[in-house]
This record gives C-alpha cells, sequence and structure tokens, in this order.
C-alpha cells in the first residue's frame, strides 16, 4: 500500500517539518539526542543566554547588566554564525527571543519577565499537539516516523498510531509540566528559582522526554536489542 499523503493543512505542514527534522536514529538503534538538541553549539545558543541573565542578576541584582550579558551572548553566537557562514535560523530565533525578553523584563521592571515569552512558547507548543493528536496526525508520529524510515505507513496501523499518540502526550506532558512547575514561582517574583528551572526543565528534561517517548512508540516488531 501506498504512503498515506496528508491532505493541506496542518498535517502538510508538519510532514515538511518533519522532512527538515534533525532527529536521527543511530546504528545501534537509539535515537540521537544530541543532534535533536541541535547538537553542541545548539545546546549552547539555546542555554547559555538565560544562563547569562541567571548569573549577572543572582550576583548583581542590577537588571540592566544582567539584560545586556544576555543578549550580547545570544548576539556572540549569531555573529559566529555569521563569520563562519552556517546556518543562521537558530541564532536568528534566539537573539529574537532574548531581545523580546529583555524588552518585556525592562518595560516593566521586573526580572522575572524576562520568562514571560517562555511561557506562551510552552502553551503554543503544548496546543499545537493536542490538536495534532486530535486530527491524527501526531506530531511525534511523523517525526519518529521518518527517523524510523517509517514515513507516514503508521497512520494505517491503529496499534502504531496509538502509540504515536502516547508518545506525542509524553511531550506534552513535559511542557505541561514546565508550566506548572514555573509559574507559581513567576507569580511569586522567586526569579532565582524560576532562572534554575527553567535550565533544569529545558534541554535536559525535554531530551529525556523525548527518550521515554523514543522507547514508547518502538515498534513491537523491530528488535529489542537495537532500541533498549
Amino acid at each position: 500500500m501506498p504512503d498515506p499523503k496528508p491532505s493541506g493543512g496542518f498535517a502538510e505542514i508538519a510532514q515538511e517539518m518533519a522532512a527538515k527534522s534533525t532527529l536521527v536514529r543511530k546504528e545501534n538503534g537509539h535515537i540521537d539526542l544530541l543532534a535533536a538538541a541541535g547538537g553542541i553549539r545548539g545546546i549552547a545558543e539555546s542555554v547559555l543566554p538565560g544562563l547569562v541573565f541567571l548569573v549577572a542578576f543572582t550576583v548583581t541584582r542590577d537588571l540592566t547588566i544582567a539584560l545586556v550579558g544576555s543578549v550580547a551572548m545570544a548576539a556572540v553566537f549569531l555573529v559566529t554564525r555569521l563569520i563562519q557562514r552556517t546556518p543562521l535560523t537558530q541564532a536568528l530565533a534566539g537573539i529574537a527571543g532574548v531581545a523580546l525578553s529583555a524588552f518585556l523584563a525592562m518595560k516593566t521592571g521586573k526580572a522575572e519577565n524576562f520568562y514571560t515569552v517562555g511561557f506562551y512558547t510552552n502553551a503554543a507548543y503544548i496546543a499545537a499537539m493536542v490538536v495534532s493528536i486530535a486530527v491524527r496526525w501526531p506530531v511525534l508520529g511523523l517525526l519518529f516516523g521518518y527517523a524510523r524510515n517509517e514515513g507516514v505507513r503508521w497512520r494505517t496501523q491503529p496499534e502504531r498510531l496509538r502509540a504515536y499518540r502516547v508518545a506525542t502526550w509524553i511531550i506534552v506532558a513535559v511542557m505541561g509540566a514546565r508550566l506548572l512547575v514555573q509559574l507559581p514561582l513567576y507569580f511569586a517574583g522567586q526569579v532565582d528559582a524560576l532562572g534554575a528551572m527553567r535550565l533544569i526543565m529545558g534541554v535536559p528534561l525535554y531530551a529525556f522526554g523525548l527518550w521515554i517517548a523514543w522507547l514508547v512508540s518502538r515498534p513491537v516488531t523491530e528488535n529489542k536489542s537495537t532500541e533498549l
């Protein structure tokens, strides 16, 4: 049976994103979590601006210094990519996010508003993933399907569709946990604790959730020695 093709709308967009995904499967059957996170550079671009902000603000309690340091760090990554002529997408998204976060914090004079953008981003991802589950095109199915060379054939198999829906719910749970833990800290003005939780529940928690989702959604007919 030929692969079913998505017919416009969300599914078409999601499939195109999946085809460009950095998710790859290593020879031993494990998902390459480092590549999924954008490699060492991608992780650094994601983590360091926030870390600089947290350390600078914790040490100096000066919002301006912390914001300038964070934006400067993001700018360094962008300039480095320009010099090396490597893809700018992640660096541009990073500096845009940091700049917007810095603007909100500076405008309100509240350091905790540096993290506001992240809340909206998490909520948007949660909404998109829930919609993908509802329309039977779970995001993790599209991403993992390509990594496993399944394409979108899994949509014709109820057990595979169900497995990928569960996998997508796992990532929804990860992102929901971020909001449950971090929003109370935000409203309490606990900037140091909020910053620490943002780092801990960022790449490390996402990578763990992705790994669990990969294991949960593995095909039952696959040689488990290559997956576990």
